[in-house]
């Protein structure tokens, strides 16, 4: 049988398989999420019928998977490797095991990519579209907007006023923000003046990190309520910090993010970041949040796992330019529109971290606006696309004491 003949049989498994999940009892969530072309971590509830395919042999099986890896190397030709994991668990098995890291290969196939740090080279390039009638926010991955949009979609946010704060709560799926689903990542919580942000994740920040027990003071379980869905606890792993402008000055925001979790060493020759490589199971017993302490958030503590000497990024300083009588920063034309919300991101670094000069100048994360309601978001090494959403975020929400 030849290659194409493969690749079709491919695609016509992925139509099967997409019609089996409608019947599922989460049918609609499998939908939405299937949207995003990245395979989830978990199989729809109904079993898949496993035919021919599921008996290969495995070296034949592994080289047909690695050829369609190696040719299917952008969207929307890659979700052809999509679809291999799809087929049946000994397909998934050796295509987790030939997909590398966003770091390794500079793609994002699976939804823990959105999760582990970008490439170290050249950053991946995305953009935000921000709807205002609903608060959501969209992240896709591509150069620009297109026609088709549902085809590439990587996270969605919603933003939710409280009278003390700001929530961003992030998903997988663009029409489930529940804290209860499986599709939630995590979320980003301001302060009362909009000036301090909290980034939460809901999968633990480090493999140790996964047996630190959630103090008992902050949840309280009873046994037989609610989905066991529900992710344990959030994890804190950053802030974003916005300076505040008293005197009213005029001028670009400045802003300063400590990534807690992440080294300064991981920008170091030689240096590594934390990768997670799976999300967190679903919990095995049902749980419910006490009557008493509904609308709160179990937070677990972490602090003694939070790095030493930790990456704190601060935005890039913008020169002025007098033609233009405005701020200027070299965005190399992925920014077209002025915004105070645009910026750059580099570390900040002291000269006993012994980090290279290069290193020192290379942005990490970019941020600005291209047209109404649509701004790039390009990020790289040691960030991951969750994080980067994140503190994109943060620059959508009113500042009046930043201004």
């Amino acid at each position: 049988m030849s290659f194409k003949s493969i690749i079709r049989e491919l695609r016509e498994m992925k139509d099967g398989i997409g019609n089996t999940s409608k019947r599922g009892v989460d049918g609609k969530h499998w939908r939405n999420r299937t949207r995003s072309h990245i395979a989830p971590d978990i199989a729809p509830f109904e079993p898949i019928e496993q035919g021919r395919w599921a008996n290969l042999p495995p070296e034949l099986l592994l080289d047909i998977i690695q050829r369609v890896e190696e040719s299917e190397v952008s969207w929307p030709a890659r979700t052809v490797v999509v679809f291999c994991a799809a087929v049946c668990k000994s397909w998934r098995d050796i295509t987790k095991e030939i997909v590398k890291t966003p770091e390794e290969s500079g793609r994002l196939t699976f939804p823990i990519s959105l999760k582990q740090p970008g490439p170290r080279d050249s950053p991946l390039q995305c953009y935000i579209r921000r709807d205002r009638a609903t608060s959501v926010y969209h992240l896709y991955f591509g150069l620009m907007p297109s026609e088709d949009e549902s085809h590439k979609l990587l996270l969605a946010a919603k933003k939710i006023r409280r009278p003390t704060s700001t929530d961003f709560v992030i998903s997988l799926v663009a029409g489930d923000f529940s804290r209860a689903s499986n599709t939630y990542v995590g979320k980003l919580r301001s302060n009362f003046l909009g000036t301090k942000f909290t980034m939460y994740d809901s999968q633990p920040p480090t493999a140790a990190a996964a047996v630190q027990p959630v103090s008992h003071s902050s949840r309280r379980f009873n046994s037989n309520q609610v989905s066991p869905r529900v992710p344990a606890c959030n994890y804190t792993i950053g802030t974003v910090s916005y300076e505040l402008n008293v005197l009213r000055t005029r001028g670009p925001r400045r802003m300063r993010c400590i990534m807690q979790y992440i080294p300064i060493s991981s920008i170091q020759e030689g240096g590594t970041a934390p990768t997670p490589t799976s999300f967190p199971k679903s919990l095995d017993k049902k749980i419910s949040i006490s009557p008493a302490l509904k609308g709160t958030e179990p937070i677990s503590d972490t602090s003694s796992l939070i790095s030493q000497d930790p990456l704190i990024l601060k935005n890039k300083a913008p020169r002025w330019h007098e033609q233009l009588q405005c701020w200027c920063l070299n965005f190399k034309g992925r920014v077209t529109v002025a915004s105070v919300k645009n910026f750059q991101l580099v570390a900040a670094v002291d000269p006993s971290h012994n980090v290279s000069a290069l290193e020192q100048e290379k942005v990490i994360l970019q941020f600005g606006k291209i047209g109404k309601d649509i701004f790039t978001m390009d990020y790289r090494y040691p960030l991951s696309a969750c994080q980067a959403f994140a503190i994109c975020l943060s620059s959508f929400d009113t500042k009046p004491a930043c201004e």
